[in-house]
């Protein structure tokens, strides 16, 4: 269980040393691309992290963010609940994914993030592609060989 989790993705390693780093280095890139919108995003939720979430994001979360699915916009449900829980999720999230710890779980949560958010903003479809994207590659990759997943895997002397 815990070398699914750590692993690494095999074929990075097939063309040798010098081509992993260079993938690594891409990873690492698509993890900041990935991670740092929500992780700005987050932090301006709070008042007082991790215990208050602002009035500007409660009132969001009331009454501006709206759920449109198939055609009908629905008001979000338990609108304080979900604004806590997304304001953890932009900031706890995109921390572990830019780390490289847990990367996939982290890469697995935004891309649900991902999805909801597309809910609330149909129109932005080209950039929440880009986001499910970027996600997808750290799920099917990893985090690379630049990551504190493949520390733990190496001290731990996991294979695969």
């Amino acid at each position: 269980m815990l070398g699914t989790i750590l692993g690494r993705f095999d074929f990075l390693h097939r063309f040798g040393t010098p081509i992993a780093i260079g993938f690594s280095l891409a990873l690492l890139w698509v993890r900041f691309f990935l991670g740092m919108p929500y992780w700005n995003s987050g932090w301006t939720k709070w008042s007082e992290f991790p215990f208050s979430v602002n009035a500007g994001a409660k009132y969001l979360f009331s009454q501006e963010y709206k759920l449109n699915i198939l055609g009908t916009a629905y008001s979000m449900p338990f609108p304080d609940l979900m604004a806590y829980l997304a304001g953890l999720g932009e900031v706890i999230l995109p921390g572990f994914l830019i780390a490289g710890l847990f990367s996939r779980f982290a890469a697995l949560g935004l891309l649900g993030m991902t999805a909801v958010i597309q809910l609330v903003y149909p129109g932005a479809w080209l950039l929440h592609g880009s986001w499910a994207l970027a996600a997808l590659c750290i799920v099917i990759a990893g985090p690379g060989m630049i990551s504190l997943d493949e520390l733990a895997r190496r001290a731990l002397k996991l294979n695969k």
